[in-house]
């Protein structure tokens, strides 16, 4: 058996909230609640999510906010605009931030599930975002799994030690657990599971990088932030697929 498509609700009102929740569970969805956008964008942030039910008018983070925040992390991840706003400028800006559809309410279960099956089928087509860092004259591909040094000389990155490197830079300049890294990483969802794997691989990791590059001395690419987990060094420089850095 196939596992259940995991789907986030983004929406503030209880009742409209459970009554996609409770549609989605009929139909075979995993849904997952969310009241806020602070909490929505941290819940769609987790791995295995395969789609994003996303209201606009919200609490503590508007919905158009945590579309931009999601398009810079997770550009591949499927988002359909689920709102009461139906006026045709704010239809627009929905689709021109990254958004995969555009339900306004009221709406039946029926258009909510072909909608949601819709852009299921279609969401592949979307590759993931290319991620490349730079500390001083090294240039690290999560791509290609490979260090580019100042002297022209590249250095193997392993599959994880890369993909590592990729999740903190998709949550740059936040402080991401060793439960998330875990989570996204390796697949592992358990809480029970002992972290300390994390911090042996990112030890090893800091030690091909600082012996690999020693033009960066001084600097750190990734920093431990006590009692909450791992982010990017100041210093270090994210790029994307087109070669733009990515600010903090």
């Amino acid at each position: 058996m196939s596992p259940k498509r995991r789907i986030v609700v983004v929406e503030d009102e209880p009742a409209i909230r459970r009554g996609v929740v409770d549609i989605l569970r009929m139909a075979g969805y995993e849904p997952v609640e969310a009241a806020d956008g602070e909490l929505g964008l941290k819940e769609s942030r987790r791995a295995g999510v395969d789609l994003v039910l996303l209201d606009l008018m919200l609490p503590k983070v508007d919905g158009f906010d945590v579309l931009a925040a999601l398009r810079e992390t997770h550009a591949s991840l499927p988002v359909i605009i689920l709102t009461a706003r139906g006026a045709e400028e704010d239809r627009v800006r929905g689709l021109k931030l990254g958004a995969d559809d555009y339900v306004v309410k009221p709406f039946s279960s029926r258009e909510l599930l072909a909608r949601v099956e819709a852009v299921l089928r279609r969401s592949p087509e979307r590759p993931e975002p290319m991620v490349r860092l730079r500390l001083g004259q090294t240039v690290a591909d999560c791509a290609r799994h490979e260090l580019n040094l100042a002297d022209g000389q590249r250095v193997a990155l392993s599959e994880m030690e890369a993909e590592l490197l990729r999740r903190l830079a998709l949550q740059r300049g936040q402080a991401v657990s060793r439960e998330s890294l875990l989570s996204s990483v390796w697949g592992i969802r358990d809480g029970r599971v002992e972290t300390r794997a994390i911090d042996m691989h990112i030890t090893r990791l800091r030690n091909k990088l600082s012996g690999e590059a020693p033009d960066a001395q001084g600097q750190e690419w990734i920093v431990t932030v006590r009692g909450k987990g791992y982010m990017l060094g100041a210093e270090v420089e994210v790029l994307t697929d087109a070669g733009a850095a990515v600010a903090p």
